[in-house]
């Protein structure tokens, strides 16, 4: 048995304060008993312009957004993933929004940089996003393992597109991390279904931190994070404001349903990303 946890919050764009928040929320969840915590994407900052991120983009391994990472994961004595934060990339006029997990000592486990970007347009035009002007896509499917089974990492809009996870399944997947900032208007319509789906989709644990609330740029972020089991029952849920989702998980559990309804192993298609 494994205790994870959900941080949701409302970033904006003071840094500083947001870090603070975080590292409030974190203690939080240490205090619940949390082994594995999940912050939301962007929790280091959502600024009032698409572009504030490039200048707050952080070399691989060096900067003090990941510095803050990996203390928090040492002074809790925690697993961390760091939801996503602006790492540079060969283009000086973009970032990856990477997704960095660090273990209990501090050390960098994983990095998955968001694959698929958010390019839509909301609420007959008036509510517009293009991800891909200011972020550059990656292109590695990312499963590590851990004391706590096998975790797979995406981000947010990758939870659309079931390929990536079914990917991450050939790969052992039994935990999902998926750190997320969903729009209010897709939130109240799709984000339960599609967190839910992939779960039981994959027989597997699903930990889904998000945004929540009002931001100082006027967006509104739909929250409602939640921990889902392999049968696609909500263990716990924050459906607004700042705060934890911090729940147990059985990897036995995981196990024996899947051995008792053993639909994974009656696919006929697989994965050659």
């Amino acid at each position: 048995m494994a205790r994870v946890a959900a941080v949701q919050m409302a970033s904006g764009p003071n840094v500083s304060a947001n870090l603070l928040e975080a590292a409030r929320l974190i203690g939080m969840a240490t205090d619940e008993g949390a082994d594995l915590i999940v912050l939301p994407e962007n929790f280091a900052m959502i600024g009032m312009s698409e572009t504030d991120k490039i200048e707050l983009k952080e070399q691989a391994g060096d900067g003090p957004i990941q510095d803050f990472l990996s203390q928090q994961a040492v002074k809790q004595g925690v697993w961390l993933v760091g939801g996503t934060l602006p790492l540079v990339t060969e283009n000086e006029n973009k970032i990856r929004a990477a997704s960095l997990l660090f273990d209990d000592k501090g050390q960098q486990q994983a990095r998955y940089d968001k694959i698929h970007l958010f390019d839509v347009s909301l609420n007959e035009g008036q509510d517009n996003y293009e991800e891909s002007l200011t972020i550059e896509p990656g292109d590695e499917v990312v499963v590590v393992d851990t004391p706590f089974g096998k975790l797979g990492l995406g981000v947010c809009y990758d939870l659309r597109f079931p390929e990536l996870f079914r990917c991450m399944l050939d790969r052992g997947v039994e935990i999902l991390v998926l750190p997320s900032a969903f729009t209010a208007i897709t939130g109240r319509a799709h984000w339960e279904v599609l967190v839910r789906a992939r779960a039981i989709e994959n027989l597997c644990y699903v930990i889904a931190a998000a945004q929540g609330g009002y931001h100082v740029n006027g967006r509104e972020t739909h929250g409602d994070s939640m921990v889902v089991d392999p049968w696609g029952v909500v263990l716990d849920r924050l459906q607004g404001g700042s705060g934890v989702v911090s729940v147990e998980i059985d990897r036995e559990k995981l196990v024996s349903t899947r051995r008792a309804f053993p639909a994974i192993s009656h696919r006929k298609l697989s994965c050659k990303m």
